[in-house]
C-alpha cells in the first residue's frame, strides 16, 4: 500500500461543492461487502466516488492476492486506463457496505472536458497513480526474461513506453523465477515470457500481441469512416489529435510502438517552451497522450500504416498484422527511423548491446560500466548526460571536428562540465567483438591521426540520425531527393502536374500533392527538427482538415 506520504497526494479528498457537481451527472449507487464493481482486466469500468463505506483495489500476485490501497469516502477511484479506455490494471472490490456515485467513462470524458477545476484534480491524480504503481511494480502483468535478451528490452521498452506497470524477473539473478516456471511450465524457448491477471501465458509475444491483451489496439471498425486519420503519435501527430478531438472531430490515430515517437525516448527535454526545470521525453509524451484521450481521440498502439491506398476518397489506410481504416483526411506524421549504421556486424548485437536509446532501462542494463555514445546532436548529448549520472565513463565519439556544428550551446557546456566523458571527434567505431549476441569489445579509429584504440565495452548508443519513414507511402506523395515528404509551397508545378492534381486552388501549407492528406513534423520536407516545431506543425494543420472537411 502507498506510505502514508504519498496518501494524500493519491488519494485526494473531494469537498462537498465538488461531489455535488459531479452527482449532477452520475448515479447513486448502493454496495455491498464482497460486490466486485470492476474486474482485472476489465475493457469497460466506472469512475467511482465513495459517500460511505469503502472499496480495496487488489491484484493477483503469484498465486495470492495483494491489498494496492482501500479507499474510503470522499475519496475517488481509477487511473489513466479510465480516460484511454484501456484494460483495468487492479480488481476493485467493495470491502464495506455504503454507498457511491458512479460515472460511466463516457460521462466521466464529457466532465473533465468541461469541468477546468475538476479535471485538472482528477487527471494529476490518474497520472500520478499510474506513475507509482510503475516505480513499485505493481501491475498485472509478469516479464520473466533475460538481460542478454533483445526481445526482453523491446517488451519491456513497449511496456514502459506504453504507461503499463509491471513486474520484471531476470532468470539470471531473481529468485522468484524458478517457481513461476515451473508453475507456467516456461521452456526456455518461451523466453521472454509474459504472464497476465496472474493465469495467462503469453511466450515471446510480438509488441501487437502484447497490445491487444491490454485493449491498447483500440476498437477498429474497418467500415467506419473517420474525419481524420493520423500515421504516427509523435509530438506532431499528438498536437494534432488534442485539437482535433477538442473541435469535435472523429480523430483515429494509429502508432506503431508507444506514444512520444523518438522524442518520447528522450532522457531530458530542457530547450521546450514553458519547462524551464527540462521535462522527459516520456512525460512529456505521457501527458500529451492523456490530454488527447480526454477530448475523445481514439488511438490503436502496434498498428502502424502498412500502406497507403490513395487511388480514391475516403482514403483508405491498410494497417501492419491486417485490417485497414477509412478517412476522409488524413496526417503524416510516421517521423523518422533510425539510421542503419555501416558499423561492420552492428546487428548482431541489437538490443544486446547495441542501443539507439538512452532511457532508464537501458542505464540499468549499463550499471557501474564504460560506454560509448556515437553521434554529435542534440539526442546524443541527452544520452551523454543522462548517462553520464550511472555509468563508470562515457566516451563520446564524434565524426566531425568539434561539437559546435551539430549541438545546441546548452548541452555542450553540460557535457563540458562533466569529469566522467570523454569527448573524441573525429573518431568512428571500425569494430565490434564479443562471443555469441553479447558485445565484448569496441574499436574506434581517430581519422585524423589514424590510431585506433580497443576497449573492453558492453554498451555502444548509436545517435547517428535518421531517415523519413515513408516507404510505406508507396509513391502516392511527392518525396524530395533524401525522401522526405513534401508539401505547401515546396510543392512546384511539375510536382503537381505528376501527381494530376484535381482542384483549382493550390496545395495548403502542409498539404501533399493529395488534396486532404497532409504531413507534419520530422517527416516534412524542410521541416525544423525540434519537438515545439513538431507540435506547431500538428496543431496548425487542424485548420486546414477543417477546411478540407468543408470542401
Amino acid at each position: 500500500m502507498p506510505e502514508a506520504r504519498d496518501r494524500d497526494r493519491l488519494f485526494p479528498k473531494l469537498d462537498d461543492p465538488q461531489i455535488a457537481r459531479l452527482a449532477r451527472r452520475a448515479e447513486r449507487r448502493t454496495i455491498r461487502r464482497g460486490e466486485v464493481l470492476w474486474d482485472l482486466g476489465a475493457p469497460r469500468f466506472d469512475f467511482y466516488v465513495v459517500l460511505s463505506g469503502s472499496i480495496e483495489m487488489v491484484q493477483p500476485r503469484a498465486g495470492r492476492e495483494e491489498s494496492i490501497t482501500v479507499q474510503g469516502p470522499r475519496e475517488f477511484t481509477g487511473d489513466v486506463d479510465l480516460i484511454f479506455g484501456s484494460r483495468a490494471v487492479a480488481e476493485g472490490r467493495v470491502r464495506d457496505d455504503g454507498e457511491v456515485l458512479a460515472l460511466a467513462r463516457e460521462a466521466l470524458l464529457a466532465f473533465v472536458q468541461t469541468d477546468p477545476e475538476l479535471s485538472d484534480l482528477i487527471l494529476r491524480t490518474f497520472l500520478q497513480r499510474r506513475a507509482f504503481l510503475i516505480a513499485h511494480g505493481k501491475g498485472d502483468a509478469v516479464l520473466v526474461g533475460s538481460r542478454h535478451s533483445a526481445d526482453t528490452l523491446r517488451l519491456r521498452e513497449f511496456l514502459s513506453r506504453n504507461g503499463r506497470p509491471y513486474t520484471y524477473l531476470d532468470v539470471e539473478s531473481d529468485e522468484a523465477v524458478q517457481d513461476l516456471i515451473e508453475r507456467f511450465g516456461v521452456r526456455p524457448e518461451d523466453l521472454p515470457a509474459l504472464i497476465v491477471g496472474g493465469d495467462r501465458l503469453l511466450r515471446n509475444p510480438t509488441n501487437l500481441e502484447v497490445a491487444e491483451q491490454f485493449g491498447l489496439t483500440g476498437a477498429l471498425d474497418d467500415g467506419k469512416v473517420h474525419d481524420l486519420v493520423i500515421v504516427g503519435a509523435g509530438p506532431a501527430g499528438l498536437a494534432a489529435a488534442v485539437y482535433a478531438a477538442s473541435e469535435g472531430l472523429d480523430v483515429l490515430v494509429l502508432e506503431t510502438s508507444a506514444p512520444g515517437g523518438q522524442a518520447g525516448t528522450s532522457s531530458r527535454i530542457e530547450n521546450y517552451l514553458g519547462f524551464p526545470a527540462g521535462i522527459s521525453g516520456q512525460l512529456l509524451a505521457a501527458r500529451a497522450f492523456t490530454q488527447a484521450n480526454k477530448f475523445g481521440a481514439k488511438f490503436a498502439v502496434a498498428r502502424s500504416g502498412a500502406a497507403f491506398q490513395c487511388q480514391q476518397r475516403p482514403y483508405t489506410v491498410a494497417l501492419e498484422g491486417g485490417g485497414a481504416v477509412k478517412t476522409r483526411t488524413a496526417l503524416i506524421a510516421s517521423g523518422v527511423r533510425y539510421r542503419r549504421s555501416d558499423i561492420p556486424g552492428v546487428e548482431r548485437f541489437q538490443g544486446t548491446g547495441v542501443y539507439h536509446a538512452a532511457t532508464y532501462l537501458e542505464a540499468q542494463l549499463c550499471g557501474g560500466d564504460e560506454v560509448a555514445v556515437v553521434g554529435g546532436g542534440n539526442s546524443a548529448g541527452q544520452a551523454v548526460v543522462f548517462l553520464a549520472r550511472t555509468v563508470r565513463h562515457v566516451h563520446m565519439l564524434v565524426r566531425g571536428a568539434s561539437l559546435a556544428e551539430t549541438m545546441s550551446r546548452y548541452l555542450i557546456r553540460c557535457i563540458e562540465e562533466l569529469p566522467n566523458v570523454s569527448v573524441r571527434t573525429r573518431t568512428r567505431i571500425v569494430a565490434l567483438e564479443g562471443s555469441g549476441p553479447l558485445l565484448e569489445r569496441v574499436r574506434w579509429r581517430n581519422e585524423a591521426t589514424g590510431d585506433e584504440e580497443t576497449r573492453e565495452m558492453r554498451h555502444v548508443f548509436l545517435m547517428i540520425g535518421a531517415d523519413p519513414n515513408t516507404t510505406w507511402l508507396a509513391n502516392c506523395v511527392a518525396l524530395d531527393e533524401k525522401g522526405f515528404v513534401k508539401t505547401g509551397n515546396d510543392l512546384g508545378s511539375e510536382d503537381l502536374a505528376t501527381a494530376r492534381w484535381p482542384l483549382a486552388r493550390p496545395p495548403y501549407p502542409l498539404e501533399t500533392t493529395l488534396p486532404g492528406l497532409f504531413a507534419a513534423g520530422d517527416v516534412r520536407a524542410g521541416s525544423v527538427k525540434r519537438i515545439a516545431a513538431a507540435v506547431g506543425d500538428g496543431a496548425g494543420c487542424v485548420q486546414l482538415v477543417h477546411k478540407v472537411l468543408q470542401e
